[in-house]
C-alpha cells in the first residue's frame, strides 16, 4: 500500500506537467471570437464588393432596375444559409479540416477530391491577392496619390500579414479582432442611421450621366446578377477548412463560428440591399456603392472617414483568411502524399510555415502579374469558389443517402439544393466572364490536377521501392567496414574525427589527395610526427580533383565487397554569414558520394567557441 502511494504520487507531477504543456499548446489556438476575426474576414469583408458587383450588372437594364438589388440579395442569402448550415455539417464530419476536399475524398473519389483541392488552392491564393488589391484600391480613393503605387502597397501588406501568421493564428487573430469590431460595428451603423433617413446626406462621386439600358429584367439577367453578386459567398468554407486551428472542443468552437458569420454576413448583405433600393444607388466614378452608401448615411465627415479606412484596412486582413485555411488544407494533401511531405510539417507554435511561405510567395506573383487590378482577378476568383461549393454539397448529399441516419431525407434535400444553385451561379458565371479571364481557369486548375496526382504516383512508387508496409526480413550480418576520413592538414577537427571513426568500429583509414606536392609532402611529414595510430593513405590525383579521387577511392573499396562509410567533418560558426568565409568542400563532397557510390556518409559537427 505504501509503495503504491509513493509511486501515485511521483506520477503527479509529470501528469501536471504533461497538462501544462497540453494546454499551453491549446493557448495557440483559436477560440470561437477569435476564429471569426482570424477566418471569417474574407467573408464579411466580401459586402465592399458582392452588392457593388449585383448593382454593375442589374443596370444594364436601366437605373430603375437596382431594385432588384434586393431580391437578388435574398436568394444569396438563402444560398448562404444553405451553406453556413452545409459546413456546420462538414465540421462534425471532418474535424480534421480540409472543407470540400475531405467531403469529396470520403463520399466522391479521388478524381473529385484532386478537382476540389485544385479549386481550393485557387480560392486561397487569389483571396490573398484580390483582399490586397482591393484592400490598395479603397486606399487609394480616399488618398488619390497613393494610386500609383498599388502594387507596392499590396506587397507591403503581404509582408506584414505573412510574419503575424508565421508567429501563429492565434497571435494573428488578437490582431485582427480589433479592425474586426470596428466594421462590423461601422456597416452596421451605415444600414442603420442609413435607414433611418428619408434620403442620402450627401452624394459623392463623378456623376457618369444617364444610364442607358442595354438589356431588359429578365430571368438571365437575374441570373447573372446572381451569380456576380454570389462573390460575398467567398470564405464561408475557411472556418471547416480550419477546425485544428481551434482550441478544444474544436468541432462544437468551430461550428459557433460558422453560424456567426453566416447571421452577420446575412444581416449586412440584405441591409446594405435595402438601403441601395431605397437611395436608387448607381455606380458613380471614382468611389464604391459602399462608399456612397457611408456618405448618404453620415456625410462626408468623420464618420465617413473611419468607415471607409475601416474598410480598407479590414479587406487587407482578409486575406488571414487564407494563411489560416490553406496551409492546413496543405497539411491535408501532404499526409494524402499529394504536395511535398515539408508541407505537413508543424513548428511549435504550431504553425504550417512552409505552407504560410508558400502562399504569400504564390500571392506575391499573382499580384505582380495582373499589377494588382482587383478587375482582372474576379473572374478566376469567384468561379473556383463555386466548383468547391458545389463538390461539397454533392459529396454531403452522397454522404447522407448512404448514411441514413435520422433526418437523411431533409438533410439530402438541403445539400442537393444547395448543390444545384452554386453549380448553375458557376456556369452562368463562367460563360459571362469567360473572354474576361474565366478561361483561365480551365487551364490552372486541371495543371493543379496532374501535378497533384503526379506527386502521389511518384510517392507511391517510392513507398514500393522501399517496401513501406512491408515487413523487412532480418538484417544479416555485414562484411568487413572500412571508415575512410578524408584529410587536408593536421588539425583538432582532424583529431576528433579520427576519433568519431574509430568509436564505429571496422578498419580506419585517414585518406588524402595529392593535389598540391608541396602541401602533401608536408601532410605526409606532419602525419608521421603525430602518430595518430591510423595509416595516411595518399591517393594520385592527376586530375586535380579532390571530388573525382575520393569517389573512385570508395568504389574500389566497394568493389572489393568492403562497407565503406566516409566521415567527413564540417564546421558550425557562430553567425550564418560566417559559413561564407569557410570552403564548402564538406557539402559537395557528401552530395557527390551519396549519388555517385554506395557508401554511407556520415558527418561530424565541429563546433566553434562561441565566446570567440
Amino acid at each position: 500500500m505504501t509503495q503504491t502511494r509513493q509511486r501515485s504520487t511521483s506520477e503527479r507531477p509529470i501528469a501536471d506537467r504533461r497538462l501544462r504543456r497540453h494546454q499551453r499548446g491549446d493557448e495557440f489556438r483559436l477560440t470561437a471570437l477569435g476564429g471569426l476575426a482570424a477566418l471569417s474576414l474574407d467573408a464579411l469583408t466580401s459586402v465592399a464588393y458582392g452588392p457593388e458587383s449585383i448593382v454593375l450588372v442589374l443596370v444594364t437594364a436601366g437605373a430603375a432596375a437596382v431594385t432588384w438589388t434586393l431580391p437578388v440579395s435574398l436568394a444569396i442569402a438563402a444560398l448562404l444559409a444553405v451553406l453556413v448550415l452545409s459546413y456546420r455539417q462538414v465540421i462534425a464530419a471532418h474535424p480534421d479540416g480540409g472543407g470540400a476536399y475531405a467531403v469529396a475524398k470520403q463520399d466522391l473519389g479521388r478524381g473529385a477530391s484532386l478537382l476540389a483541392a485544385a479549386s481550393l488552392v485557387v480560392d486561397y491564393v487569389l483571396t490573398v491577392a484580390v483582399s490586397l488589391a482591393a484592400g490598395a484600391a479603397s486606399l487609394a480613393s480616399a488618398f488619390p496619390a497613393l494610386a500609383d503605387h498599388l502594387l507596392l502597397i499590396t506587397l507591403i501588406g503581404l509582408a506584414v500579414l505573412t510574419a503575424i501568421n508565421l508567429v501563429g493564428v492565434a497571435e494573428s487573430a488578437k490582431v485582427l479582432m480589433g479592425p474586426t469590431i470596428v466594421f462590423v460595428v461601422a456597416i452596421v451603423a451605415v444600414i442603420v442611421v442609413g435607414l433611418s433617413r428619408s434620403g442620402p446626406v450627401e452624394v459623392i462621386g463623378t456623376d457618369k450621366g444617364p444610364i442607358s439600358p442595354t438589356a431588359a429584367v429578365g430571368i438571365l439577367l437575374l441570373l447573372r446578377a446572381f451569380a456576380a453578386g454570389c462573390s460575398s459567398l467567398t470564405g464561408v468554407e475557411a472556418i471547416a477548412n480550419a477546425v485544428p486551428s481551434f482550441r478544444t472542443p474544436a468541432v462544437r468552437r468551430a461550428q459557433h463560428t460558422e453560424i456567426a458569420l453566416g447571421v452577420l454576413l446575412g444581416l449586412m448583405l440584405l441591409g446594405l440591399a435595402v438601403l441601395i433600393g431605397k437611395y436608387h444607388t448607381v455606380p458613380r466614378g471614382d468611389v464604391t456603392v459602399l462608399a456612397q452608401l457611408s456618405a448618404g448615411a453620415f456625410g462626408t465627415g468623420w464618420a465617413f472617414y473611419v468607415t471607409n479606412l475601416a474598410v480598407t484596412l479590414v479587406l487587407v486582413l482578409a486575406a488571414n483568411t487564407s494563411f489560416g485555411g490553406l496551409p492546413v488544407l496543405l497539411a491535408l494533401l501532404a499526409k494524402d502524399h499529394r504536395v511535398p511531405h515539408m508541407f505537413g510539417m508543424r513548428s511549435e507554435r504550431p504553425v504550417f510555415r512552409y505552407g504560410v511561405t508558400a502562399l504569400a510567395l504564390l500571392a506575391a506573383i499573382v499580384l505582380v502579374v495582373v499589377h494588382a487590378d482587383t478587375h482582372r482577378l474576379l473572374p478566376v476568383f469567384a468561379i473556383g469558389v463555386f466548383i468547391g461549393f458545389t463538390l461539397s454539397q454533392a459529396g454531403l448529399v452522397r454522404h447522407w443517402r448512404h448514411q441514413r441516419g435520422p433526418g437523411w431525407i431533409r438533410r439530402t434535400a438541403l445539400n442537393g439544393f444547395g448543390a444545384t444553385l452554386t453549380a448553375i451561379a458557376g456556369i452562368v458565371l463562367l460563360a459571362e466572364k469567360f473572354t474576361e479571364g474565366a478561361w483561365l481557369l480551365l487551364i490552372i486548375v486541371p495543371v493543379l490536377v496532374v501535378l497533384f496526382a503526379r506527386t502521389e504516383h511518384y510517392y507511391a512508387s517510392v513507398a514500393e521501392q522501399l517496401g513501406m508496409g512491408l515487413v523487412p526480413p532480418t538484417p544479416l550480418p555485414t562484411g568487413p567496414t572500412l571508415v575512410v576520413v578524408p584529410v587536408v592538414t593536421v588539425s583538432m577537427i582532424t583529431e576528433q574525427a579520427l576519433e568519431a571513426a574509430m568509436r564505429m568500429g571496422g578498419q580506419t583509414v585517414a585518406v588524402a589527395a595529392a593535389i598540391d606536392p608541396g602541401a602533401t609532402k608536408k601532410l605526409s611529414a606532419k602525419w608521421e610526427k603525430w602518430d595518430p595510430g591510423v595509416p595516411l593513405t595518399v591517393l594520385p590525383c592527376p586530375n586535380r580533383s579532390l571530388v573525382a579521387t575520393l569517389v573512385g577511392y570508395v568504389r574500389k573499396q566497394t568493389a572489393e565487397g568492403k562497407r565503406v562509410t566516409v566521415l567527413l567533418a564540417q564546421i558550425d560558426t557562430r553567425h550564418w554569414w560566417q559559413r561564407l568565409l569557410h570552403n564548402p568542400r564538406g557539402p559537395v563532397l557528401a552530395a557527390a558520394l551519396r549519388s555517385r557510390t554506395d557508401a554511407v556518409v556520415a558527418t561530424l559537427t565541429v563546433h566553434l567557441n562561441r565566446d570567440h
